[in-house]
């Protein structure tokens, strides 16, 4: 079957659970809407012309400030890439958060187990939430950690920092201590400088 033919067999398949498909780098892309996201992920599995078996990877996103603008639209989305091994094909999903202020999906573990530890780091590093998943807990940063460091918003020197203190001999957290500052590079001004002396 053609790339032509089977993206126009999966558009029929999803139907209204399709937002968007594009193919770019020989590969295709579904957008997929998220109240749909499990039915469209279980026929993308199960129907005979997909046989999406395996699921390679699952991810966070934010798309607050992406690309060379302020991104139009649901700031968090879930990327799934499956793998059919039946038809030597790959797919890559596309489902956006309705809410960005509390963001939430279906959870793939029924469909796929190997989602589990997927979905906890996205839950971990961009605060998704995926509804149904047995274990949702962070997985990366420790338990005592606020907030989600793979947010646009999040800073870069983060909230706390953790050290050990030897007079209490046990780890301890305390407020950032660094302050932003400017820095301006060196220049040299020497016509010989580099020139192999």
């Amino acid at each position: 079957m053609t790339m032509e033919a089977f993206v126009s067999s999966v558009e029929k398949l999803l139907g209204h659970a399709l937002v968007q498909s594009f193919v770019r780098l020989g590969e295709l892309t579904l957008v997929i809407r998220s109240q749909a996201y499990a039915d469209a992920m279980r026929t993308l599995r199960d129907d005979p012309e997909c046989r999406f078996e395996q699921l390679i990877d699952l991810c966070g996103m934010d798309y607050r400030d992406y690309g060379d603008g302020v991104w139009e639209g649901a700031r968090f989305a879930v990327v799934v890439h499956l793998l059919s091994l039946t038809h030597n094909r790959r797919v890559r999903v596309r489902v956006f958060c309705p809410d960005d202020d509390l963001p939430v999906v279906a959870s793939m573990i029924d469909l796929w187990p190997a989602a589990n530890w997927f979905e906890r780091e996205a839950f971990d590093l961009y605060g998704i939430v995926f509804e149904g998943h047995p274990d949702l807990r962070r997985i990366l940063t420790d338990y005592g950690f606020i907030g989600h460091p793979f947010r646009k918003d999040f800073p870069l020197s983060g909230h706390v920092e953790m050290r050990y203190d030897p007079v209490q001999q046990r780890v301890i957290y305390q407020p950032v201590s660094i302050e932003p500052r400017e820095v301006t590079p060196r220049i040299v001004r020497d016509e010989s400088y580099g020139a192999g002396r």
